[in-house]
């Protein structure tokens, strides 16, 4: 009884392994330990504090990540069930935008004494591109789900609307100062203020300007990052836990 125990545990853990690997878990855990470890020593350098809202945005960065994995885990071990994806899916989109968000985070760069500018770059560099990577992952997971049950064109209308809303979620992260815990809390408020610049378009255009601009940015990243084959439907089975 026992070694059956054992060979249960130990194909979980292989499976779980396999599925980490898959989805890119253990680079981006490699480079959220680097992050930390920049910041870590900052602190130890400067005795202050500054940038730790890096942390936070990092945390949020990773919600829609491991939201993602979550879904697919599902999408893989319930294949017929697909009532079960749609909540953790949507919790990865609304949490999507505060991935590529850290990249506006250099608007907080100058230079603080003793810690020289180009640390500060590199620490700010590093909190942007795992972001960047974290919330590529996400997406990817989310559209292989949906290429496998609705196409492969229809799942790049959605990848192409998530990163349309994420351009306007930076917009109203950084602009407007509102986050994700907003579409829950004040949702009424949050609608109010996107439907005011949808229907004057003329009268704002920076929204637009920085919609688009990060949402193409991020379109290049995620292309660069998520290039490769597809896993077929029976890998995504064999990874399942």
């Amino acid at each position: 009884m026992t070694h059956k125990i054992d060979a249960l545990m130990l194909g979980g853990l292989a499976r779980l392994h396999t599925l980490l690997t898959a989805h890119g878990f253990y680079p981006v855990a490699i480079s959220t330990g680097l992050c930390l470890g920049l910041f870590a020593f900052r602190v130890y350098l400067s005795r202050t504090w500054t940038f730790s809202f890096l942390l936070w945005n990092l945390f949020l960065a990773w919600l829609p990540y491991l939201c993602s994995l979550f879904t697919v885990t599902l999408h893989r071990r319930y294949p017929r069930r697909w009532w079960l994806l749609p909540f953790p899916a949507l919790i990865s989109i609304a949490f999507f935008p505060n991935a590529p968000y850290i990249i506006t985070d250099f608007v907080h760069l100058t230079e603080r004494s003793p810690v020289p500018l180009w640390y500060d770059i590199g620490l700010l560099a590093g909190f942007a591109w795992t972001g960047i990577v974290l919330g590529s992952y996400t997406l990817r997971i989310l559209q292989n789900i949906l290429r496998a049950r609705i196409g492969t064109l229809l799942s790049w209308v959605f990848a192409l609307g998530v990163l349309g809303c994420s351009g306007m979620g930076i917009y109203m992260g950084r602009f407007l100062r509102w986050n994700s815990w907003d579409l829950v809390t004040q949702p009424r408020a949050v609608l109010y203020d996107i439907a005011i610049r949808l229907r004057h378009p003329l009268g704002n255009k920076e929204t637009y300007g920085v919609t688009l601009l990060y949402a193409a940015l991020m379109f290049i990243f995620y292309l660069a990052l998520t290039a490769g084959p597809v896993s077929s439907p029976t890998e995504e089975r064999d990874a399942s836990p």
